[in-house]
């Protein structure tokens, strides 16, 4: 059996909140088990300092990420593309897995309006791994 991790892609169009968040519980929560990318179709000049202040909360420092543009390269290489509100903006590949959440966006909001929406991808994010990567246990043969 092939050994390449699954890779997920988080879009959202300033690549500066949600998909942000979304890669950093991911990349916590799933270790090296699958590749994480995040990317906008219109990249912030940084990171929402009230997601990254949402996610210290909770132990995952995001603040070294910067927002990424948008490329076909990466979204054809991924195995699932997350959207986050950037509709129409993602091109479509064959073989490509396409989820779109919707969830508010945090641009704009403070730390106490960012915590449920962190919550919410957190929860999304932990039944993305059981389902991409069931194998909590050791697999016969």
């Amino acid at each position: 059996m092939a050994s390449a991790k699954p890779s997920v892609l988080f879009v959202c169009v300033h690549n500066a909140g949600r998909s942000q968040m979304a890669a950093g519980f991911l990349t916590a929560l799933a270790g090296d088990r699958i590749e994480v990318r995040s990317a906008g179709s219109a990249p912030a000049d940084s990171v929402n300092p009230a997601a990254v202040a949402a996610m210290a909360e909770v132990g995952i420092d995001i603040s070294d990420q910067s927002p990424k543009i948008l490329t076909f390269d990466t979204v054809e290489t991924s195995d699932v593309v997350i959207t986050m509100g950037c509709g129409d903006v993602c091109p479509a590949f064959p073989g490509v897995s396409y989820r779109d959440w919707t969830l508010d966006d945090p641009a704009g909001k403070g730390v106490d309006a960012v915590r449920p929406i962190r919550d919410e991808i957190k929860a999304r994010i932990e039944a993305l791994i059981d389902e991409l990567v069931p194998s909590q246990h050791p697999s016969a043969g």
